[in-house]
């Protein structure tokens, strides 16, 4: 019995022991959360986030490639393109009800107008200067530009679809948007329907 009780002493001090551990180096020094990789971890997780939500569907313009339509690999995330002419389509030929992508699969035309798809980078024109309260905003209650005195965010943007996303996932998927390739692209304004560019 004693002999048992010594065994299990030991087991919990080695546990003990290399539960203090985890925080320091072989030299003793403190490891800082970055070089634990936690972030990276957070940056990770938004990137699969990113990925599997569909976000590139509205927000990377495509270029042709060999084998079709895909995303142009500068400018992911970017959103429309400043640089492509708008062209507003003619309503009337669009069933009632029903709407329209552009070309570079990153603006929609309705019968709410015509949207463009937010620069989701990590520049200035993007989401660069917000903070994560302005992000959670615009993501989970869709509100344009994270504000909550501006306009609601207008289709395709599945909004509602975010309300209930974990506090968790939005930070990751806002650590890795930050983590991005700044892409310098300032989208055109909302254009509302009858009117024209």
């Amino acid at each position: 019995m004693k002999h048992r009780t010594l065994i299990i002493a030991g087991i919990i001090s080695i546990f003990i022991y290399s539960l203090s551990s985890c925080g320091t180096s072989a030299s003793g020094d403190q490891v800082s959360i970055d070089k634990m990789g936690l972030q990276d971890t957070s940056v990770k997780r938004g990137a699969y986030l990113v990925t599997i939500m569909g976000c590139n569907d509205c927000h990377s313009p495509r270029i042709m490639g060999e084998h079709g339509p895909m995303l142009d690999p500068d400018r992911i995330l970017s959103g429309y393109p400043s640089t492509v002419p708008v062209k507003v389509p003619d309503m009337k030929n669009l069933q009632p009800g029903s709407g329209v992508f552009d070309p570079t699969g990153t603006a929609f035309a309705g019968p709410w107008g015509m949207t463009f798809a937010a620069n989701l980078t990590s520049d200035g024109t993007g989401i660069g200067n917000w903070s994560l309260k302005q992000f959670t905003n615009a993501f989970t209650r869709g509100k344009h530009m994270g504000i909550d005195e501006e306009r609601n965010i207008l289709p395709p943007m599945p909004w509602e679809n975010y309300a209930h996303v974990e506090e968790a996932d939005i930070k990751a998927i806002f650590a890795y948007l930050k983590s991005t390739k700044p892409v310098q692209n300032k989208i055109p304004a909302f254009i509302t329907p009858g009117q024209t560019k």
